[in-house]
């Protein structure tokens, strides 16, 4: 029974990620012409979920060390049962809305109010040699982001509201959570070198390899 692949870097790249133009995945090398994606800030369930959609012969990645490891099936499966569960949650709210609307005006007025409670944050991230481009920028519980331009400048792509966090990544550097109060919480960000991070990092193409386990075990 299939459940479980091995994921490896047969190919590592010598090319710098920092430099590759920032996508919403990763970057792009102009070396290759193509996507080298981001793994180095997905957890387990993304990983695999991203390889049991994709051809991985055609992927090139970016790692840290610790997730070139056997990855278990099993984890997608459960991914997609939660999916499905949040699915009926989502058409049982839509009836729900769909229902209460009709009797309830109040409802939209609140929904008017919250709108008017969200703003556009921008700002320019750095360390201390100046403006930091191709910092990762990711709303924390979702995949909404975007990186720093090549003046380490942004605007997320969505409007956000008081309370939302912000999650600030780039290799080498310590992560930083800003939790959003107005439109200037993320005005000037300056993030400093990880003393503690000794994590290496590969880049390169992906090779995966599925490890078969016998029906009689």
């Amino acid at each position: 029974m299939e459940n479980q692949f091995n994921l490896s870097v047969k190919e590592p790249c010598s090319e710098n990620f920092s430099q590759f133009k920032p996508t919403l995945a990763g970057g792009f090398c102009k070396t290759c012409q193509k996507e080298v994606i981001d793994f180095t800030n997905m957890n387990t369930i993304e990983i695999i979920s991203y390889f049991s959609s994709n051809n991985s012969q055609n992927t090139c990645g970016k790692f840290k060390s610790k997730q070139l490891k056997t990855y278990n099936m099993k984890n997608q499966r459960n991914k997609k049962i939660k999916f499905l569960t949040g699915i009926g949650l989502a058409c049982l709210t839509l009836f729900s809305f769909t229902t209460v609307q009709g009797q309830n005006v109040k409802t939209t007025e609140t929904q008017v109010a919250t709108q008017q409670n969200t703003f556009v944050v921008k700002g320019n991230v750095s360390d201390e040699t100046g403006p930091l481009p191709g910092v990762n920028i990711i709303l924390q519980g979702t995949k909404t982001g975007i990186a720093t331009d090549i003046n380490g400048n942004f605007e997320f792509p969505q409007k956000l509201k008081k309370g939302d966090v912000l999650i600030f990544s780039y290799v080498g550097l310590e992560s930083q959570k800003v939790v959003i109060k107005n439109e200037d919480s993320a005005a000037n960000i300056a993030l400093q070198i990880d003393m503690n991070t000794v994590e290496i990092v590969i880049t390169g193409k992906v090779a995966t390899k599925k490890i078969y386990k016998s029906n009689n075990n």
